[in-house]
């Protein structure tokens, strides 16, 4: 048996789930054991006299739906997941980057109108606003939601003390120590990080594979599991 242990919230791990190649999908034992936990913020949120919203993950534009902000503001994006999520809630999209430094350098390039607001976890990377306003685009933040840590569920511990190979992706640096420090068993681990920054803390735990993702996004991570499958089932 072939045990994919999703770490991200349930609704995105599934839709990670149903990405995975068919055939493959239905050989995998999948257990959902999220290593964080979204909560939103009470603080209110508003737009004030910013001219457009940046937003680099699916959950602040969560969080800014929840808190009853209007979507009306053109809204720059991190992330394919992000830019869908902001259309649905009925932002105008007005540019999309693969990650967080390209969207710092591509937003310095065009100097929108300003000052922009970035909706953003407790717990991010990057510096958007700060580097931005250096740069002469005038941005703050607001911390919108948090990430809290959770441990993981009886059955991923099961999994991982157990003979069978186990495949877990990784989607950020903070998740990916945090499962360093509480993922530990006899399982033959097969890690797929989304970054040389979320691969760095699984480096030291002993496993069969370990792959960084092409690209920081969810189609390369897709890649990388059905990769890791093959060599996890290849002897």
């Amino acid at each position: 048996m072939l045990t994919l242990q999703m770490t991200r919230p349930r609704a995105a791990s599934e839709r990670f789930v149903a990405r995975i190649a068919p055939d493959l999908r239905r050989r995998l034992h999948v257990i959902h054991s999220p290593l964080i936990r979204i909560v939103f913020l009470p603080d209110p949120v508003s737009s004030g006299d910013a001219r457009g919203v940046i937003f680099t993950s699916a959950n602040g534009v969560a969080a800014a739906q929840a808190a009853g902000l209007r979507p009306a503001l053109p809204a720059y994006c991190v992330g394919a997941a992000t830019a869908g999520a902001a259309r649905d809630a009925g932002w105008t999209v007005e540019m999309i980057c693969d990650t967080a430094d390209a969207l710092v350098a591509a937003l310095i390039d065009r100097r929108p109108d300003a000052p922009l607001l970035h909706l953003r976890g407790r717990h991010a990377r990057g510096d958007v606003a700060d580097r931005l306003t250096a740069a002469g685009v005038e941005t703050r933040a607001q911390e919108v939601y948090d990430q809290q840590l959770i441990d993981p569920s009886e059955a991923a511990r099961v999994a991982l003390d157990g003979a069978d190979p186990v495949i877990a992706p990784l989607f950020s640096p903070r998740t990916a120590r945090h499962f360093a420090d509480t993922c530990a068993g006899r399982a033959p681990l097969f890690l797929a990080a989304i970054s040389r920054a979320a691969a760095e803390p699984l480096e030291n735990m002993v496993y069969r594979g370990l792959i960084v993702a092409r690209r920081p996004d969810g189609a390369a991570m897709v890649t990388a599991v059905e990769t890791l499958a093959a060599q996890a089932t290849s002897g």
